[in-house]
Protein backbone atom coordinates (compact mmCIF):
# COMPACT_ATOMS: atom_id res chain seq x y z
CA UNK A 1 0.00 0.00 0.00
CA UNK A 2 0.93 3.55 -0.09
CA UNK A 3 4.14 4.58 2.15
CA UNK A 4 4.15 8.18 1.85
CA UNK A 5 4.07 10.81 -0.31
CA UNK A 6 7.07 12.70 -2.49
CA UNK A 7 5.96 15.72 -3.51
CA UNK A 8 7.67 18.12 -6.06
CA UNK A 9 8.24 22.01 -6.36
CA UNK A 10 9.43 22.60 -10.25
CA UNK A 11 11.88 26.04 -9.61
CA UNK A 12 13.63 28.07 -11.74
CA UNK A 13 16.31 28.44 -9.47
CA UNK A 14 16.35 24.99 -8.01
CA UNK A 15 19.88 24.91 -6.06
CA UNK A 16 18.79 28.46 -4.30
CA UNK A 17 15.43 26.50 -3.31
CA UNK A 18 17.32 23.59 -1.89
CA UNK A 19 19.19 25.52 0.48
CA UNK A 20 16.47 27.48 1.22
CA UNK A 21 14.52 23.83 2.54
CA UNK A 22 18.03 22.82 4.26
CA UNK A 23 19.26 26.15 5.88
CA UNK A 24 16.49 28.00 6.62
CA UNK A 25 13.64 25.29 6.75
CA UNK A 26 16.63 22.66 8.45
CA UNK A 27 14.71 19.81 6.55
CA UNK A 28 16.37 16.85 6.90
CA UNK A 29 17.88 15.55 3.53
CA UNK A 30 19.68 13.01 1.55
CA UNK A 31 21.89 13.64 -1.54
CA UNK A 32 20.23 11.53 -4.62
CA UNK A 33 23.05 11.62 -6.28
CA UNK A 34 25.21 14.70 -7.96
CA UNK A 35 24.06 17.26 -5.18
CA UNK A 36 20.14 16.36 -6.07
CA UNK A 37 19.05 16.46 -2.36
CA UNK A 38 15.51 14.96 -1.20
CA UNK A 39 14.08 16.50 1.73
CA UNK A 40 12.38 14.57 4.68
CA UNK A 41 9.06 16.28 5.44
CA UNK A 42 7.30 16.43 8.07
CA UNK A 43 4.16 14.11 8.72
CA UNK A 44 1.34 15.47 6.28
CA UNK A 45 -2.42 15.69 5.58
CA UNK A 46 -4.89 15.10 2.45
CA UNK A 47 -7.41 16.70 1.70
CA UNK A 48 -10.03 16.32 -1.48
CA UNK A 49 -11.82 20.07 -2.19
CA UNK A 50 -15.01 20.15 -4.68
CA UNK A 51 -14.46 22.82 -7.60
CA UNK A 52 -16.71 23.83 -10.53
CA UNK A 53 -12.43 25.42 -11.89
CA UNK A 54 -9.88 23.48 -13.13
CA UNK A 55 -9.24 20.27 -11.12
CA UNK A 56 -5.57 21.00 -9.63
CA UNK A 57 -3.07 20.17 -6.82
CA UNK A 58 -1.63 23.00 -3.73
CA UNK A 59 1.30 22.63 -1.55
CA UNK A 60 0.76 24.21 2.13
CA UNK A 61 3.41 24.39 4.67
CA UNK A 62 1.56 24.02 8.27
CA UNK A 63 2.72 25.12 11.32
CA UNK A 64 0.78 25.30 15.07
CA UNK A 65 1.74 28.90 15.42
CA UNK A 66 1.95 31.38 12.23
CA UNK A 67 2.62 34.11 14.08
CA UNK A 68 5.59 33.36 15.83
CA UNK A 69 6.82 30.89 13.09
CA UNK A 70 6.31 33.89 10.04
CA UNK A 71 8.39 36.12 13.01
CA UNK A 72 11.04 33.21 12.94
CA UNK A 73 11.04 32.78 9.46
CA UNK A 74 11.52 37.15 8.92
CA UNK A 75 14.11 36.57 11.75
CA UNK A 76 16.53 34.47 8.77
CA UNK A 77 15.61 36.85 5.88
CA UNK A 78 12.49 34.91 4.72
CA UNK A 79 9.81 37.55 2.66
CA UNK A 80 6.34 36.98 3.10
CA UNK A 81 3.42 38.15 0.48
CA UNK A 82 1.17 40.11 1.83
CA UNK A 83 -0.45 39.44 5.68
CA UNK A 84 -1.41 36.74 7.51
CA UNK A 85 -4.86 36.40 6.59
CA UNK A 86 -7.93 34.44 8.87
CA UNK A 87 -9.80 32.14 6.79
CA UNK A 88 -12.36 30.61 9.13
CA UNK A 89 -10.78 27.01 8.83
CA UNK A 90 -7.29 28.41 9.75
CA UNK A 91 -4.83 31.26 9.15
CA UNK A 92 -2.86 31.61 6.05
CA UNK A 93 0.26 33.88 4.32
CA UNK A 94 2.83 32.89 1.55
CA UNK A 95 6.00 32.75 1.77
CA UNK A 96 8.72 33.42 -1.39
CA UNK A 97 11.01 30.75 -2.00
CA UNK A 98 14.84 32.02 -3.66
CA UNK A 99 13.73 30.62 -6.98
CA UNK A 100 10.65 33.24 -7.43
CA UNK A 101 7.58 30.76 -6.52
CA UNK A 102 5.90 30.74 -3.44
CA UNK A 103 4.65 27.85 -0.94
CA UNK A 104 1.96 28.64 1.80
CA UNK A 105 2.16 28.96 4.89
CA UNK A 106 -1.15 27.84 7.23
CA UNK A 107 -1.88 27.30 10.82
CA UNK A 108 -5.23 24.99 10.45
CA UNK A 109 -7.88 25.26 13.12
CA UNK A 110 -9.92 22.13 12.47
CA UNK A 111 -9.42 18.52 13.30
CA UNK A 112 -6.46 17.06 11.96
CA UNK A 113 -5.43 13.36 11.50
CA UNK A 114 -2.10 13.92 12.82
CA UNK A 115 -3.59 15.13 16.11
CA UNK A 116 -6.73 13.39 17.01
CA UNK A 117 -9.14 15.01 19.50
CA UNK A 118 -9.90 13.03 22.83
Amino acid sequence: MITGVHAIIFSRDAEADRAFFRDVLDLPSVDAGGGWLIFALPPAELAAHPTDGQSRHELYLMCDDISSTVEELRGKGVEFRGEISDEGFGLMTALRLPGGSELNLYQPRHASPLSPSD
